[in-house]
């Protein structure tokens, strides 16, 4: 079995079907997921508890996919995560890849927009949900692009915020970029099917503004961000990307 079709499995029937033993058949039991700075490692001690814990808060919790890629060994998608906790609702992406044997998924590098479930909460008020996907699971592998990935490492080396036309976390709702200036990048992973890529990668840098207070800026300070993007003629023209805006905000908090 492909690591799309596990994946398929891992969204239907554990995730939108909220059936642990679905993630317990497809899932090693070395299973990690590794999500900003933080690493669940273990599918029954760490893993599933945490996200057991957060279907409590969303008893109706699902996902929409919106985009997939996959390769050997391989599958990434931009999806949607949306559910109700205490009578408020919230819609908030990510970008995960995961890596396979064919038989079980080894782990997951994922980013979810936890600042973006966080300003819905406190408003009231909830961002429709990206249009899914019409077949995310028909996706054929396609073959590395070296050159395309290495267009991809150029254009995260450069500082947030940056013209184009990839979305990056709620900007285009709020209209409030994040400004960080970046110093160093640490790939974390980078895949590609044909020209589209997909990444994870922690930049060091300097925030400058654009989250909510205490954390005004500047500092010295360090950014998770995953994305799927579409490159085409060594440029990156398209694509979502996901930052840990809420860990980053948690860290200058705590620093502040």
């Amino acid at each position: 079995m492909s690591v799309l079709a596990l994946v398929r499995r891992w969204v239907v029937g554990y995730f939108n079907g909220h059936d642990a033993a679905v993630a317990r058949a497809i899932c090693a039991p070395d299973y990690a997921l590794r999500i900003g700075d933080v690493t669940f490692a273990g599918r029954d001690e760490a893993w599933l508890p945490a996200v057991d814990a957060q279907m409590r808060a969303y008893p109706g919790l699902g996902m929409t996919v919106h985009e997939t890629l996959a390769g050997d060994g391989w599958a990434a998608a931009w999806f949607s995560e949306h559910g109700a906790t205490e009578g408020r609702a919230a819609a908030w992406s990510g970008v995960g890849i995961w890596r396979g044997d064919g038989t079980a998924l080894s782990g997951c590098v994922a980013q979810e927009d936890y600042m973006t479930r966080r300003r819905q909460l406190k408003a009231g008020t909830v961002d429709p949900v990206d249009r899914p996907a019409v077949a995310p699971w028909d996706v054929e592998p396609a073959p590395r692009d070296e050159a395309a990935e290495r267009a991809v490492l150029q254009w995260v080396g450069v500082g947030w915020p940056r013209p184009g036309a990839v979305v990056c976390d709620d900007e285009h709702v709020t209209g409030e970029p994040l400004a960080f200036d970046v110093a160093g990048t640490e790939v974390v992973e980078l895949v590609s099917a044909g020209d589209r890529v997909a990444f994870s990668v922690r930049q060091r840098g300097i925030f400058r503004g654009g989250l909510p207070a205490p954390a005004s800026g500047p500092a010295i300070a360090t950014l998770d961000v995953n994305g799927l993007v579409r490159v085409r003629d060594g440029e990156v023209v398209g694509g979502r990307v996901i930052r840990d805006r809420m860990g980053l905000w948690s860290r200058l908090r705590a620093a502040a």
